[in-house]
Order: C-alpha cells, then structure tokens, then sequence
C-alpha cells in the first residue's frame, strides 16, 4: 500500500470529521472510521483487491480511542520511516459552535465522563494540542455547513487525485405509476402530443425510429429540448462544483413508454461523453 497516500483525520469531536470523511468517500477513497492506531501499521501491510480502483486511504482518529494520544507519535514517525506517504487532517471549531452541535445532537463527548461538557471539549482540546502542531492541513469549521466543508474536502482530495466524475443517471417514467424515489430533478413531458393516440404507432416504444421520429418532429418538441439542455449545461457544473456525486434526472410522460423515453434518450446522446460515468434507466417502458 506504499503507493497509495492516506489521510489522517482527526481534531476535535463535533468539528465535522464524519462529513469529512464522507468527502473522502464520495473522492474515491477507501476510509475507516474511528481506527485504532495501533492496528494501522497491520492494515496497511495487507493486500489491496483491485488498488487502481481506490484513490487513496482515509483514516479517522481521534480520543474515541483513549491511548490516541500517547500512541500516535511513536507510529507516525515508524511508518514515515518506512516510507509512507500521509498528511494529517485536522479539524476544529470554537466552543460556542461545539456546544451548539453537542446540544443539538445530544451525543456524549468522548472525554466528558465525570464533566461537563465545557470541560470535556477543554480537555480534549488539550490532550491533541501536539497532534494540531504536526498537522499539514488545520480547518476551522466554525462557519462552514456541510455542503461548504465537503468542497473543502475535496479540494484537499484534489491535490492528492482527480476527483470521482459526478455520476448520472437518466431515468424514463410513467407517472401513473408512481413518482421515482431519490431523483433529483424531474421534468413532466405529457404537453408532448403523445404517440399512444395513434394507432399503428401504440405498440412501439420510445427507443423505435418511428416513435422517436414523431416525438422529435414537431416545433413544440425541439424548443423544449433546447432549454432542457441548455438548463442542464447550466446546472450540471454547478452539482459538480458543490461537490454532489451522484445527479439523478427523471423524465416522465403517462406510462413511460413513448415520450418520456425519447426525451431521456436524447438527453443522454446530449451528455454523453466518452468515460463519462452516464446511465440511462427506462422504468416502466415494458408495463
């Protein structure tokens, strides 16, 4: 694994390191939360399945283990010695913001038994102030939600590999049966003149010519599809800019067999790209 980099993160507890960490996921990265570090030397020596397909190794630590800090610096200077290639994350936050997220959460500071929970975060505090000093990156999230903290994160990510392409799933659908659940836009096509109505045309479906030819010929249909896809050029960027990783667009007319599929269709040709990471998904294009 001396191939691969890893991250430490670590820092105070309620700073964001599982939003982080979940940063690293969405990076490509194989993570662990809440290692013990004295196992980290032994996980790294074991073989990896398919390493090229792993963007590199996130690992949390913190005081949930109780010898952290009396542990750490031994094996930090070992493995650097042997060659490994890591940095240290650490995260942060003022107590007013720690207090605020423990009493929203209602977790158990992990240093807090026997204390008030001021004293808990003091102490923790304290007890990783050597840590904070090795640490290559030091983020305050005081003022940062999740979504500004993640593209932080990834920034970070970005140094180390490319990021993992957004990935986009185009999905046809009938509105009779059913809103798609997790879609992330959804776009209603039944002002389409619908093919159905037509007889020698009812028993195909959207991914025929003859559907597709009479979908796509009219005016109504090709001023429609040319905002759609100037809509999405607009927003797709910005999805990726925020960091979002997977982008689901849901396109329905009546029964899912005739317009919607034809306008999902188009859509992906539109997107596509070679090593694009696009799938097109017609739901109920055989009801």
């Amino acid at each position: 694994m001396k191939n691969l980099k890893f991250i430490v993160i670590t820092g105070l507890s309620g700073s964001g390191k599982s939003s982080a960490v979940a940063a690293f996921e969405d990076a490509g990265f194989y993570c662990v939360d809440n290692m013990p570090v004295a196992l980290l030397p032994k996980f790294l020596e074991l073989p990896i399945e398919n390493p090229s397909e792993i963007a590199g190794l996130a690992f949390v630590m913190d005081l949930r283990e109780k010898n952290f800090p009396i542990t750490y610096p031994e094996i930090f200077r070992a493995l650097k010695k042997k060659g490994y290639n890591f940095e240290i994350l650490y995260l942060e936050a003022d107590e007013k913001v720690l207090l605020q997220r423990y009493s929203q959460t209602r977790r158990h500071h992990p240093v807090s038994k026997g204390k008030n929970l001021l004293d808990g975060i003091r102490s923790e505090k304290k007890m990783l102030k050597d840590l904070k000093k090795k640490a290559d990156n030091v983020i305050d999230t005081s003022h940062y939600n999740v979504h500004q903290l993640k593209s932080i994160i990834l920034e970070i990510a970005e140094r180390i590999i490319e990021p993992a392409p957004m990935r986009i799933s185009i999905l046809s659908f009938g509105f009779k049966y059913g809103l798609p659940h997790g879609a992330d836009l959804v776009i209603d096509v039944r002002f389409l003149e619908n093919p159905y109505f037509v007889p020698e045309l009812k028993a195909f479906d959207g991914e025929t010519p003859e559907i597709q030819k009479f979908v796509l010929k009219n005016k109504e249909s090709q001023r429609f599809l040319k905002k759609y896809r100037d809509l999405l050029d607009y927003l797709i960027p910005l999805y990726e800019k925020e960091g979002k990783a997977y982008l689901t667009l849901a396109i329905g007319c009546t029964g899912g067999r005739h317009r919607s599929v034809v306008i999902a269709r188009n859509i992906f040709n539109h997107l596509y790209k070679p090593g694009m990471p696009l799938e097109i998904i017609h739901r109920d294009i055989d009801k």
